[in-house]
């Protein structure tokens, strides 16, 4: 949790497509907002001890306010239900400032955005500021019908309407998404942008990994976790803190963020399925059972760093940079 909370009104609330509104929230003083880049997030307490992560899906040269979207999820953990049916216009919220782990590549000569879904938010704002710079972009964005496409009259009414190709799942006659073609037609140097459902992500890294695209060509960013299947029962393991010397115990039904916080141990957490990268810390010895979707293959097998909200240990102890 962040200890540099900026206090909010929600300025509008507004539908966007089926089952997604948006959210304009604007100073509570009448300040300007932190700077940030295409690709940021915030975290947005929408009460106390819900926090939940959203994309900035405005311009980044519109500091007066901030934009989120939000998709109604039927497994919502609370937080999409929360804002859909109780925040409204007026009601003030505490978010952090922006933070961006899904940043743009300045040096790109050519970006290749694909969003799924809700996914479209950092997309979007990616487009806008490629479309000011004057950089070479197309953008691939997938809905399941047009009613159901965030942002689609702001998309049409867009100065870089001709670089996006919509697909529709509910029109049969539509020329079909199709990533192998789409990356086989472009520059192999390009740098690739997903976000949306993990299976989407998925879809499209694998195809691009087999065309050659190099990793580090490759940026993701999920909107939501799927559950991973259970691999067995749990065991229970210790970790050791580095600067304190702490030693605690953390059972088969806890996770390290729980055991952590139960001791008083200040530590930032935010999305807790391994998403965001908030609770991302250092990993001085031990072998980690990583369980995130925030840090790459590579970066999971360096094991450097582990996720303290769902990853678990495969040694007896872990020494954590705490």
């Amino acid at each position: 949790m962040t200890d540099a909370w900026i206090t909010v009104t929600v300025a509008a609330k507004q539908a966007e497509a089926l089952d997604v509104v948006s959210l304009e929230l604007v100073s509570a003083d009448g300040s300007t907002l932190p700077a940030f880049s295409a690709g940021a997030h915030i975290d947005v307490e929408i009460e106390p001890g819900l926090i939940r992560q959203y994309s900035l899906c405005n311009p980044p040269d519109q500091r007066e306010h901030y934009q989120i979207a939000v998709l109604r999820d039927p497994s919502s953990r609370g937080g999409s239900a929360q804002v859909h049916e109780r925040i409204a216009p007026r009601q003030t919220l505490r978010i952090s400032p922006p933070r961006n782990h899904f940043a743009l590549e300045d040096k790109a000569q050519r970006t290749i955005l694909i969003a799924g879904g809700i996914g479209v938010t950092p997309i979007l704002c990616m487009a806008e500021s490629l479309t000011r710079t004057g950089s070479d972009f197309e953008m691939h964005y997938c809905a399941r019908s047009q009613e159901r496409c965030a942002f689609y009259q702001r998309i049409q009414d867009a100065p870089y309407r001709e670089r996006v190709s919509l697909y529709f799942n509910d029109r049969p006659e539509q020329v079909r998404f199709d990533i192998r073609a789409i990356l086989q037609a472009s520059d192999p140097s390009a740098h690739l942008y997903v976000c949306g459902p993990q299976g989407f992500i998925d879809h499209v890294l694998d195809n691009a990994s087999q065309l050659g695209f190099a990793q580090a060509q490759l940026h993701r960013e999920f909107f939501s976790a799927q559950p991973q299947a259970a691999s067995g029962a749990e065991e229970s393991f210790e970790i050791s803190l580095a600067r304190s010397g702490q030693v605690l115990q953390v059972p088969a039904d806890k996770s390290i963020a729980q055991v952590l916080q139960e001791a008083g141990v200040a530590i930032e957490l935010s999305c807790e399925q391994g998403v965001c990268g908030a609770c991302l810390t250092g990993l001085l010895e031990g072998e980690a059972d990583h369980r995130d979707y925030f840090q790459t293959a590579a970066e999971q097998a360096a094991n450097s760093h582990i996720t303290l909200c769902c990853s678990r240990a495969r040694s007896p102890r872990l020494v954590l940079d705490l």
